[in-house]
């Protein structure tokens, strides 16, 4: 069965205000047609392989093509995102109405606890456990919250480095209780959950240089791996694990701090 994924088309997106490191000094500079041409080749890719489906884009909010963001879906429960910045706030409304049709059991989460969506939760695939991030968009008080309603083991990851400000730029779940991630970005407890529970053999350590082409930011499909970058050596070791990497470059979403997971949410 294919996997089910939320995207939107990049008609509207563009940096019109700086809310996290990669948007400093990029307001105005993407290219709307390498955006649009980016979006597409990795959607048509996509496509051959999982069930998309498309939100409308509108002129207000440039970056609802995040669709990461619009909240988590597990097994037919949809959370949607409480965003920590008033700019994104604008989305909410859009992506619950979204749901409304497509989600079984909607539910809110308590006030004033913010929450970004499969941008800080990750599920590892075939399991009940879900990674969670806190420290830059989501407050860790909405973990228990998750795993009470979603009935799930929560794994809490204190994000540490600000160019990493959600859990999917800097972490990877795959299968056969494998993981890629780039320790440089969690504090030493956050380093610590991880390899208490995923041996060194099932561990993926990314380097900076393929961490901040967002090598971690990547969409899982089967065994392939559709990512922004990879080098050399961090190809190899994904294919000595049994995946493929598939190259899809975004770098035109890079200059808002997002990449290809971000660009997809599971509709699981």
């Amino acid at each position: 069965m294919k996997p089910s994924l939320l995207m939107c088309s990049p008609e509207y997106f563009g940096v019109r205000y700086a809310i996290n490191p990669w948007m400093e000094g990029q307001i105005g500079q993407v290219d709307p047609a390498v955006a649009v041409r980016q979006w597409t080749d990795f959607y048509n890719a996509l496509k051959r392989q999982a069930d998309i489906h498309l939100i409308d884009p509108q002129s207000h909010v440039p970056d609802l093509v995040f669709t990461a963001n619009a909240g988590l879906m597990h097994e037919g429960h949809f959370i949607p995102s409480r965003f920590k910045h008033e700019e994104r706030r604008r989305e909410e409304p859009i992506f619950r109405k979204a749901f409304e049709s497509r989600a079984t059991r909607i539910t809110l989460l308590p006030k004033n606890i913010y929450f970004e969506g499969a941008g800080d939760a990750l599920m590892q695939p075939d399991s009940n456990r879900l990674w969670a991030g806190y420290g830059f968009r989501t407050d860790r008080e909405a973990h228990p919250f998750l795993a009470e309603q979603l009935s799930l083991e929560v794994v809490s990851l204190h994000l540490t480095h600000p160019r990493f400000y959600h859990l999917d730029t800097c972490f990877c779940p795959l299968l056969d209780d494998q993981v890629m991630y780039y320790p440089a970005a969690f504090d030493e407890p956050s380093l610590q959950a991880i390899e208490a529970r995923i041996p060194p053999e099932n561990r993926i350590v990314v380097a900076e240089e393929d961490a901040v082409h967002f090598a971690c930011n990547a969409v899982l499909v089967g065994r392939m791996l559709f990512m922004n970058h990879a080098g050399p050596e961090l190809a190899q070791l994904i294919k000595n694990k049994g995946y493929m990497p598939v190259i899809q470059p975004v770098s035109e979403f890079l200059k808002a701090g997002g990449a290809n997971k971000c660009l997809t949410l599971p509709l699981g």
